[in-house]
C-alpha cells in the first residue's frame, strides 16, 4: 500500500496545533522534526550524551510535522480541509508564531523497513570465544566458539555497537564460573546471555522498556539460558537483600554516574562493575565518581568515541 505524507511547516510553539489538526484529519501517525529538541538547555539529564553535529546542520530551520494518510480518493478533500483550517489558524491573534503552515505532499511507497535492515546484520566475533549470530543467519561454529543468537526486535544491543562489543569482551574476561550477575538496562539481553555463556550462575536482567524486557526474555530462552528478566527502572526490580558478584550497565554516562552509588547496595565487596555507553568526553566524570564511591578501576577500553570501564568494589 502507498501512503501520502503531508508535511506542515511550523514552529516549536505551533507543533501541537498542527499535530492535533493532522490527528483530527485521520492521520495514522504523526512525527515531528524540531531542531530545538536537541538544544542542550532543554535536554533532560540521562537522555543522551552525544549528538552528531552533522545531524543538526542538516535539520531544517522550520519545525516539520509529518502526518500519514492512506492514498485514496479522499486525500484531495483531506488536503483542502487542512489548508483551509491552517488559513484560519494563521488569521487568529495567537500569542505565539505558528510559522507559515505550508503543506508539502508526497507519496511514500510502502516498504517493510523493519525487515530490510536485517541483510546488513551478519554473524561476528565479539570476544575470544563469543560469537554473536542473528537468529535468521547460519553460522558454522568453530571449536571453542560460544554462540549468542540474537533477534533484537526494537531493543538496543545487537553487539555491533562499540559499547556493547567492549562490554561483551569485558564480560568474557571478568565473569567467573558461578558468579551471580545483574545486567541493568539489558536491552536485547545480549550481555546477560554473554555472562551465562561465560559461566555465570544466577543471572538477573532489568530494563525500563517493556519491549526490551520481552525481547530479552525471548533471546535468553532462544539461547537456552535461564535469566530472570524484569521490568523496572535501574535497581527498582531487584529483590531486597539480593547480592551480586558482577554488575553490568551499558547505558550512558549520566545514568552510570547516578547508578555507581546505588550499585554498591547490591554488589558484594570485591565485586566487579562493568559499565559502558560512555562517550570519551565523559570518561573522567565517570572515573571520578567510581573513585569517590569506592571502586578501583581494573581496566579502561576505548573504541571510537566510546569508553568501557571495569572496576572492583573495594571493601
Amino acid at each position: 500500500m502507498d501512503w501520502v505524507e503531508i508535511t506542515v511547516h511550523t514552529t516549536t510553539e505551533g507543533s501541537d496545533i498542527v499535530s492535533q489538526a493532522l490527528i483530527d484529519a485521520g492521520t495514522t501517525g504523526v512525527s515531528i522534526e524540531d531542531k530545538n529538541d536537541f538544544n542542550e538547555n532543554q535536554r533532560a539529564p540521562g537522555q543522551w550524551d552525544l549528538i552528531d553535529e552533522q545531524v543538526l546542520i542538516n535539520m531544517p530551520e522550520d519545525v516539520l510535522v509529518h502526518g500519514y494518510f492512506g492514498d485514496d480518493e479522499r486525500i484531495r478533500d483531506t488536503v483542502s480541509q487542512l489548508e483551509a483550517h491552517f488559513r484560519q489558524v494563521r488569521a487568529m491573534e495567537l500569542p505565539f508564531d505558528v510559522g507559515t503552515l505550508k503543506c508539502d505532499i508526497k507519496t511514500v511507497h510502502d516498504q517493510d523497513w523493519s525487515e530490510n535492515w536485517k541483510k546488513y546484520y551478519k554473524p561476528f566475533r565479539a570476544g575470544k570465544h563469543l560469537v554473536v549470530k542473528p537468529s535468521w543467519e547460519h553460522y558454522d561454529a568453530q571449536p571453542g566458539d560460544r554462540v549468542i543468537e540474537i533477534d533484537p526486535g526494537m531493543a538496543f544491543g545487537t553487539g555491533t555497537h562499540e559499547t556493547t562489543g567492549m562490554c561483551v569482551e569485558l564480560v568474557e574476561k571478568y565473569v567467573k564460573p558461578g558468579d551471580r550477575v545483574i545486567d541493568v538496562g539489558t536491552g536485547t539481553g545480549i550481555l546477560a546471555i554473554a555472562a551465562k555463556l561465560s559461566g555465570a550462575g544466577d543471572t538477573f536482567a532489568t530494563d525500563i522498556d517493556h519491549v526490551a524486557v520481552r525481547v530479552a526474555d525471548e533471546n535468553t530462552r532462544r539461547n537456552g539460558q535461564q535469566v530472570t528478566v524484569r521490568h523496572g527502572d535501574l535497581l527498582s526490580a531487584v529483590d531486597e537483600g539480593a547480592q551480586f558478584d558482577v554488575a553490568i550497565a551499558n547505558i550512558i554516562a549520566d545514568v552510570v554516574i547516578s547508578l555507581a552509588g546505588q550499585i554498591g547496595t547490591v554488589l558484594r565487596p570485591e565485586g566487579t562493575f562493568i559499565c559502558s555507553g560512555i562517550i570519551r568526553e565523559r570518561e573522567q566524570d565517570v572515573l571520578d565518581v567510581l573513585e569517590r564511591d569506592g571502586y578501583e578501576v581494573c581496566e579502561v577500553r576505548r573504541r571510537g568515541e566510546w569508553v568501557a570501564i571495569c572496576s572492583k568494589r573495594v571493601g
